[in-house]
């Protein structure tokens, strides 16, 4: 396979799936789920990789090249292939495979939609960033819109006919969204229609050429409310105006692209400057009640976090599957042990043992992160669909406390990959003739975008942490106890209790922080971000050891693989090289350096 092929390695996906997780086992419990079976699941796994393969992945560099552009009135054309993928996703009945099977979805759980992102964010990012905002609307609209629009927009949405946005942020405003000044007031004219003034920057898919209309979800502050978040209320603003009763599109309203970002990457994917009322009257549906905007679209935030966490699966996985099959091509130098003979015949690069070290890294990393991600996926969907009540909430505890970790560590992680595939590549990955160098520049706004990294490292050590007296992280501590002590009954008694010894350095880490915020909020929040990576870290280990316990038992059962040896391989790899991480990372915060916090640092 040539090391500019999109590939994906789906063995380590069904692994993940059936034998780590037991995803057909566990989601058969839940009503929800009961008709899925194992077959059905892998049969989805088979098409979704095809499409991926065959449909998105050839037209992602000539998207990067190409990029979107934008006519005078305000209208985006996506870059050329986009439209016919786009089509032939739909007519698969791809575009919405969670949805319900009744607004034209495949009723598909959570931990399904994962690798749905996985492989087509891997393939195509910019393409498939116009499904996910699409049907993230969608389930906003569905769940909270008018009686009478719920149900037929989100359908609409969810199969692709019409797309969908969400606007948040403003110039000046960033992530502090509670700052946004786009203003709504009641239609003069028109019952429960109301009309907007304002701007919205970043706005991923503000318009394209892929759908008929558009419906944006936008945050604006109606007349006095007070500032800050709690003032601000939901509207959905189509692009085309329509009859609510027959859906009939009508004429255009005044919400038009007024500028297209030119980005460092993703740039297939149009990320627009919005004006809402600048060229026209802006006329908009209220969604939910007033004044509690926030509280619906952060509703929806867990799903987003996980979702843009995914990517960063994506752009590590894509990028270790380009490596491993150049280092196969690419013959360069010989072994070192032949290194003084003039005769020695010249060696594909995988032979060399830093390129095997960076292979493994990869590797090890991906396959960790992919079972993290997919883990937290699949307890979402249990915590909303089990029939015992005190299931649900522990594991919507669960999902609360990890969807940070899973955020910043999979997107920091995954671009990190990205630049180790460049760095296999050699000078050859900094050009465009091989994809590596475009998953690089693609994959690092995913740190940033939906609460930078260090936003999600506040929200952890700053709520999560402290919800419910600590209880979230008890529940976790707990469990991860448990599953070391399992593990140290399998024969797995050097690794379990490194990994015993991670979990205590982050509890302490914990109480350190904890006590330090009693008396100085700045000093403890500086350690936000340490704190996450030294959990997240421990959080992997765990994955990296349970994945080894099952492939313990595989091997004693069937006999041993080359795959399940490197399950194996994995857990060593991950306790020798990024346990160590954790007590590291634990003494530095508990040293309480503050130097950074001196005031004649950084002046201008």
């Amino acid at each position: 396979m040539s090391s500019t092929a999109f590939t994906f390695d789906t063995e380590d996906v069904l692994f993940t799936y059936f034998d780590q997780l037991r995803i057909h086992e566990r989601l058969g419990e839940c009503e929800r789920y009961a008709d899925f079976d194992r077959d059905i699941y892998e049969t989805v796994v088979e098409e979704l990789y095809k499409l991926a393969r065959d449909v998105f992945a050839p037209i992602n560099a000539s998207g990067d090249r190409e990029g979107c552009s934008l006519d005078d009135e305000g209208n985006v054309t996506v870059p050329k292939g986009y439209k016919e993928a786009w089509d032939q996703m739909r007519e698969g009945g791809w575009t919405a495979p969670r949805a319900e099977p009744e607004l034209g979805g495949g009723g598909m759980p959570s931990v399904i939609g994962a690798f749905f992102s996985e492989v087509m964010s891997g393939a195509n990012m910019s393409l498939q960033m116009y499904v996910g905002l699409s049907t993230a609307a969608a389930r906003v609209i569905r769940k909270y819109g008018l009686e009478q629009l719920a149900k037929p927009v989100a359908e609409k949405i969810f199969t692709g006919e019409w797309g969908g946005t969400m606007c948040l942020t403003e110039a000046g405003a960033g992530s502090s969204v509670g700052d946004n000044r786009t203003k709504a007031t009641p239609s003069p004219d028109e019952d429960q229609v109301w009309l907007l003034e304002g701007e919205k920057i970043f706005i991923t898919g503000g318009d394209s050429n892929l759908v008929s209309n558009i419906c944006h979800l936008v945050l604006a502050r109606t007349p006095g409310s007070p500032e800050g978040t709690k003032g601000l209320s939901l509207f959905v603003v189509p692009k085309f105006w329509f009859d609510p009763a027959t859906l009939e599109l009508g004429e255009r309203n005044g919400a038009h692209v007024l500028k297209l970002e030119h980005k460092m990457g993703i740039k297939g994917s149009a990320t627009c400057v919005l004006g809402l009322g600048s060229r026209g009257p802006c006329r908009g549906w209220m969604v939910g009640k007033e004044r509690e905007g926030i509280r619906m679209m952060f509703d929806m935030m867990n799903e987003a976090r996980i979702g843009v966490g995914i990517q960063g699966l994506a752009a590590g996985s894509a990028a270790f599957q380009y490596a491993r099959s150049y280092v196969h091509e690419r013959v360069q130098g010989t072994s070192l042990k032949q290194i003084r003979d003039p005769e020695a015949r010249r060696v594909p690069i995988v032979q060399h043992p830093d390129v095997r070290r960076m292979l493994m890294d990869q590797k090890v990393l991906v396959q960790t992160m992919r079972a993290m991600a997919y883990r937290l996926a699949m307890t979402d969907d249990i915590a909303e669909a089990h029939p015992d009540e005190d299931t649900r909430a522990k594991l919507h505890r669960r999902v609360d406390l990890l969807v940070p970790i899973v955020k910043s560590m999979c997107t920091d992680l995954g671009f990190n990959v990205a630049v180790t595939g460049v760095q296999i590549f050699g000078g050859y990955g900094f050009t465009q003739e091989f994809p590596v160098e475009q998953l690089v520049r693609d994959a690092k706004i995913q740190s940033i975008y939906e609460g930078t990294n260090g936003i999600q490292a506040l929200d952890l050590l700053g709520r999560k942490m402290r919800m419910e007296g600590g209880r979230l992280f008890m529940e976790w501590m707990q469990d991860a106890k448990a599953e070391v002590e399992a593990a140290q009954t399998e024969g797995f008694v050097d690794q379990a209790s490194a990994l015993g010894k991670a979990i205590d350095a982050v509890a302490a880490a914990a109480m350190h922080i904890a006590s330090v915020g009693q008396r100085d909020i700045e000093e403890a929040m500086l350690q936000a971000v340490p704190f996450l990576n030294a959990f997240g870290y421990t959080v992997l280990g765990q994955e990296a050891l349970d994945q080894a316990r099952v492939a313990k038992k595989k091997i004693a059962d069937s006999g041993e693989t080359n795959f399940l040896k490197g399950k194996l391989l994995n857990l060593d790899y991950y306790v020798a090289t990024y346990l160590p991480h954790v007590i590291a990372s634990s003494k530095a915060i508990r040293a309480g350096n503050v130097s950074c916090l001196d005031p004649a640092l950084f002046t201008e």
